[in-house]
């Protein structure tokens, strides 16, 4: 198939990229710098130089492709994910951006859109799992993944196949929060608040995978994360092991309430259920957990 990605550079498409061009597919990359380009080019798929936000650029580009991928994003460092204007881009391409590819699907006569987004949006469920029917509750900054989600959706409603993946928190070695986190544990600190509350998480290469194996799976939405969620002890616990440092320090769940609507996501409690995505694709992950992940992250950062 000929496949346009958007985000081919970041964390999940440097993943993408190889897969896809393994798998046989005919891949045409968009990038804006020169260390992007040889990037893209240096894996074998051809780089276009492209603005998102060009409405009309972005038609021109994805024209004779089969497939639409958009996987763009900009994530703050972990230490300014609680200033607003931090997530100023990254709010833009889950809208413009997302609104300008969709678009650009369907005028082209796409087969496919898949759509990056992400688990944080559902509310807390205490011990309870969750799938894609739990109750949403988009705060602050996640309320910009539902309007991507809405571009996916527009997709299906055009007549193609409109995919939405919601990812659970990546950790990986190519990820600078994966990097922050670390450097934390490092210093016996937990970027979470409540111990006894789940986390969902996923490998970046699993999560690289998810996005190959979505091409085959029907229109809709589905949560991918690895098999077994754990608590924020057990993950943070997890990566102090295997950094042979003294296990860290969580805050108290309330402690998340002080620091503004951002931050009180980073308290919720979210077991989230794979189970639709792998009957649906027939994707597992490598890693069942981050116990499992962890040490093959540390070996290769």
């Amino acid at each position: 198939m000929r496949i346009f990605v958007a985000g081919a550079t970041g964390v999940l498409g440097r993943g993408v990229l190889p897969r896809l061009l393994g798998a046989g597919h005919e891949v045409t990359a968009a990038t804006r710098s020169p260390a992007g380009v040889a990037l893209v080019e240096g894996l074998g798929a051809r780089a276009v130089d492209l603005d998102l936000f060009d409405a009309g650029a972005v038609s021109r580009a994805v024209v004779g492709h089969e497939v639409v991928c958009n996987l763009a994003t900009h994530i703050p460092r972990t230490s300014k994910m609680a200033l607003p204007r931090a997530w100023a881009e990254n709010d833009r391409l889950r809208t413009e951006a997302a609104r300008n590819l969709a678009g650009a699907a369907l005028e082209a006569g796409a087969d496919r859109y898949v759509q990056e987004s992400i688990a944080f949006l559902y509310a807390d469920g205490g011990d309870d799992w969750l799938d894609e029917g739990s109750p949403i509750d988009a705060v602050a900054n996640l309320a910009t993944a539902l309007e991507a989600e809405a571009s996916a959706a527009r997709v299906t409603a055009g007549g193609a196949q409109g995919v939405v993946l919601r990812f659970a928190t990546f950790y990986g070695p190519g990820s600078h929060t994966t990097r922050d986190t670390v450097s934390l544990v490092r210093r016996r600190l937990a970027a979470g608040f409540g111990a006894e509350r789940y986390i969902s998480s996923l490998h970046t290469d699993d999560a690289a995978g998810a996005v190959v194996a979505a091409l085959g799976a029907p229109a809709g939405t589905y949560n991918v994360g690895d098999d077994e969620p754990l608590t924020r002890r057990e993950y943070f616990d997890s990566l102090a092991r295997a950094l042979g440092v003294g296990l860290p320090r969580i805050a108290p769940a309330g402690g998340a309430r002080l620091a503004g609507k951002r931050a009180a996501v980073l308290a919720r409690s979210q077991r989230v259920s794979n189970r639709r995505f792998t009957e649906a694709s027939g994707w597992s992950p490598r890693f069942r957990s981050a116990r499992e992940g962890w040490p093959e992250v540390l070996a290769r950062l």
